[in-house]
């Protein structure tokens, strides 16, 4: 990158300094990771100097073994990249020499379930709202992820707790941005920008708001770059509140965008309390006010299969073996028996009899 252009001290008029002309000086750095070469061509003959190929087609197979060491992940930038390519030249004589080259993907994997990255992330910050003397209340934020490492794809969830105690309408936001650093020549350029974002609901003064893990998922981003000595992506969380009038309210967490997703449900850090909630979550579900009419039964099961999967004279039912079964054994029973015919009247009208619902938990 080129810097900007300096002050002259004294160039402008009664001595004051102005700007001088033209870029500023340029900042180059350059740092190389691989240098592998191959010779393709086998030796010429004796007496020859030059291998002399005949006219056609000709393939030379060739490999490349990456080292074990890792390397860094390839990356485009504002300002900088990291690539990884394969250049193959034809040297000839007497003539120029004729080059192509192919890019290579190179991906330095990081695991987000290591124990540095699972580890949750906790901040707080509060501030009073007004001018001068003019104060209209405090503001205060909070915000927790549970873990540090995630992964492209992945939801994350966040818990905040939002108090105005202002007089003014506030909206919470949160947002997912990428820092690149760059270094050269003993000077540092900086980019940031924003890949993902989410808002949250108004909150009017002397309320609160909670977000009990409202989700930022992650956009298709390049995984961070912590391993060069002159190029750095970092990654971070802002938790921030726009507040109209004053500088807005915002705490950030660090984030590392990883390759290998955590294994398990949710963060290792979760109770067993709260997943045996989200287990069971399918129990909530009721039925419909008024359900639809079930079809005719006669139509799905024909009278062969009923046949064929049901005893002509079941044996009977021992009470005492019934308890000790498991009762999975007995709804099998009635995998293929189809119940009697639905019907909106009554055919046993005077035979009336209370029936108690009955529920099973396997």
């Amino acid at each position: 990158w080129s810097e900007s252009p300096g002050a002259v001290p004294g160039a402008g008029t009664w001595g004051v300094a102005v700007r001088a002309p033209g870029p500023g000086p340029r900042r180059e750095a350059e740092v190389r990771y691989l240098d592998i070469r191959q010779s393709l061509l086998r030796d010429p003959p004796e007496g020859e100097e030059n291998l002399i190929l005949l006219d056609g087609r000709h393939e030379f197979p060739f490999s490349f073994q990456l080292p074990q060491e890792p390397l860094v992940t390839s990356f485009t930038g504002k300002y900088g990249s990291i690539q990884y390519y394969v250049k193959a030249v034809l040297e000839r004589p007497a003539v120029p020499d004729q080059s192509v080259q192919t890019e290579l993907q190179v991906i330095s994997h990081i695991d987000v379930s290591s124990p540095a990255l699972l580890t949750p992330v906790l901040r707080s910050q509060e501030k009073m709202v007004g001018c001068w003397f003019f104060t209209s209340g405090p503001v205060s934020l909070s915000a927790k992820i549970e873990r540090k490492g995630y992964c492209n794809g992945e939801a994350i969830p966040i818990y905040a707790e939002i108090e105005n105690c202002s007089s003014r309408l506030i909206v919470p936001k949160a947002a997912i941005f990428q820092t690149q650093t760059y270094l050269a020549s003993g000077k540092t350029k900086t980019f940031r920008q924003m890949v993902a974002n989410v808002r949250g609901n108004h909150i009017a003064s002397g309320s609160t708001d909670t977000w009990n893990g409202k989700t930022l998922k992650i956009p298709p981003v390049s995984p961070s770059i912590l391993d060069c000595c002159i190029i750095r992506v970092e990654y971070s969380l802002a938790v921030y509140i726009h507040i109209p009038g004053a500088k807005k309210l915002m705490i950030e967490m660090p984030l590392v965008i990883g390759t290998i997703p955590c294994i398990g449900f949710s963060s290792r850090n979760s109770s067993i309390t709260s997943q045996f909630s989200m287990d069971m979550s399918w129990l909530a579900l009721t039925m419909p006010e008024h359900p639809e009419a079930p079809p005719n039964y006669a139509d799905v099961v024909s009278e062969e299969e009923f046949s064929r999967h049901v005893p002509a004279y079941p044996p009977p039912i021992d009470c005492e073996e019934q308890l000790c079964c498991p009762v999975f054994a007995y709804i099998q029973e009635f995998r293929f028996q189809p119940p009697p015919l639905y019907s909106e009247v009554d055919p046993h009208p005077t035979d009336v009899e209370e029936v108690q619902p009955v529920s099973f938990m396997l």
